[in-house]
């Protein structure tokens, strides 16, 4: 049978009554509803199905058991009994106070309580929250869902005079769900980020996270596995209409929008909404990156400096990028939370792992979007840029590579910038590294310098970049470490070219060099 598709409803009940599609998870949620009891957290990044998720374990506490016939879950031994429910969705909730906050919070428990005809004196949002739980339970053990828990603090994670207002409530807010254990038979809860315990979750401290749990690593998200059983024959339609092989559009597909590992686990997924807006649309596009900008990430690392080199192959302890604080934010730990690195490698004996980008989508859109902070040029433009200073490589035009790489240095602010090597380093970095997803190219950065190297069918060109000196003296530098000994034997064209870089344009230089060997 046909499935329509779609990445817009998240409603378990809406898709298999509509007919779309639906790879079955259940095996997993199986896994943490047969438990008896349970207050389980998850973080993932946005767009992995999160919402899905709830919605799915919604309707297995309203004893909706019909809709799953034919999943994992449905012949399993589970009682299917209905239980009240508290679905808290703060994804839809505006708040840019504490007060506003808690406005909001006591609104929406109001509103679940008029779902069940109960009416509520108290004042207070966690007061109300609380006696919701104790009125619920009296008709059955309540199951309480609450999706992006962390909204309100995201959306005002810059909003410094307020945003430790806002913490302390929602740590009020959530510390019912401990008080009132006993009246509870299930708890999930979700999010973006993973907020030390000490912070939000202080009250809260028999929570099950199982956000890097192996059983749960490819729990959201679509295994290589599930797109061939689920998505291949229409992958293959695709192949055929684009005159591609089915295996060399699956490995393109592999590379752009597979790669997130959230787990020791050597496992990784799919986005399913990129993957699923492929399929739609037949095109190959940073899907992912429509749906919101990292705005508030993008300027804490700028503020900080932060050296995009390193994003590369990040060795951190677990401790270092999994959880953080609001009162220390740090990048790398919001860098892997938000979906913009994940786990490569995990070294059980240092107990290591190594971060970087998850695949093409992400690495290319994210340093688009770096581009926009860093340079004069707005990200809508940034490919025509890039696919002028490819056309200028094929053609061996050197002197249109330089013109047009100097745009990017255009107007960088005098005071700010004048020297901060690293800030210049940022620049050539991403611009050398998107050129990278579409030709042969190498970037390296040292002090004082930049290497990159760009080969095509023809030729290998050796860049050397000196940041405040002079062309000669970077052309000597490529001779005397003989950069170009490697590629002697590719019977190519190779071609240095030396660049200085002038402290007082803070631009490149005019008088690059360029030797033949």
């Amino acid at each position: 049978m046909n499935k329509n598709l779609t990445t817009s409803v998240y409603t378990f009940s809406k898709i298999i009554k509509n007919n779309y599609l639906y790879i079955d998870k259940t095996k997993y949620i199986y896994d943490i509803v047969k438990n008896p009891v349970g207050i389980y957290f998850l973080s993932r990044p946005r767009r992995f199905g999160k919402s899905l998720t709830l919605s799915t374990f919604e309707s297995i506490f309203l004893g909706e058991k019909e809709l799953f016939k034919g999943l994992y879950i449905y012949d399993k031994d589970f009682d299917w009994k209905k239980h009240p429910i508290i679905n808290l969705s703060l994804n839809r909730l505006r708040a840019k106070t504490a007060d506003e906050l808690e406005e909001n919070l006591a609104i929406m428990v109001d509103d679940i309580a008029e779902e069940f005809d109960i009416k509520i004196e108290r004042k207070r949002s966690y007061q109300k929250f609380s006696k919701l739980i104790i009125e619920l339970s009296k008709i059955d053990e309540v199951v309480v869902l609450i999706d992006e828990y962390d909204k309100p603090l995201l959306d005002n994670i810059n909003n410094k005079a307020e945003r430790e207002g806002i913490k302390e409530t929602l740590k009020g807010f959530y510390s019912v769900i401990k008080a009132n254990e006993k009246y509870l038979r299930f708890v999930f809860i979700t999010g973006v980020s993973k907020f030390s315990r000490v912070s939000v979750f202080s009250d809260l401290n028999n929570l099950d996270d199982i956000t890097m749990n192996s059983k749960y690593g490819t729990a959201l998200g679509f295994t290589q596995n599930e797109v061939d059983e689920y998505l291949g024959g229409s992958i293959k339609k695709i192949a055929e209409k684009q005159g591609k092989t089915y295996e060399n559009l699956r490995k393109t597909l592999k590379d752009t929008y597979n790669g997130y590992r959230f787990c020791d686990e050597d496992s990784t997924v799919y986005n399913p909404v990129s993957l699923t807006k492929f399929v739609m649309e037949g095109k190959i596009k940073h899907y992912w990156f429509e749906t919101g900008t990292p705005s508030f990430l993008l300027e804490l690392m700028k503020e900080n400096s932060y050296n995009l080199m390193k994003l590369e192959s990040l060795k951190l302890n677990a401790a270092a990028f999994s959880t953080y604080e609001l009162e220390n934010l740090r990048v790398e730990p919001l860098l892997f939370q938000t979906g913009y690195l994940t786990i490569k490698d995990y070294n059980e004996k240092y107990d290591e792992y190594t971060l970087s980008y998850p695949n093409l989508e992400v690495k290319s859109a994210f340093l688009n979007y770096l581009t926009d902070y860093y340079t004069p040029l707005r990200k809508e433009d940034l490919p025509q840029y890039h696919n002028e200073l490819i056309r200028a490589v094929l053609i061996n035009d050197i002197s249109g590579f330089m013109k047009i790489l100097k745009v990017f240095f255009a107007n960088i602010e005098y005071d700010l910038h004048i020297d901060n090597e690293k800030y210049y380093q940022t620049i050539f970095y991403i611009v050398f590294t998107l050129l990278g997803i579409k030709i042969n190219t190498e970037v390296k950065t040292n002090k004082g310098r930049i290497d990159a190297v760009i080969e095509t069918d023809t030729h290998v060109y050796i860049f050397e970049f000196k940041l405040f000196d002079t062309a000669k003296n970077a052309i000597v530098q490529i001779n005397n470490r003989q950069y170009f000994e490697k590629y002697l034997l590719y019977k190519k064209q190779i071609v240095l070219i030396g660049v200085g870089f002038d402290k007082n344009t803070r631009n490149i230089k005019d008088d690059y060099l360029v030797e033949k060997v």
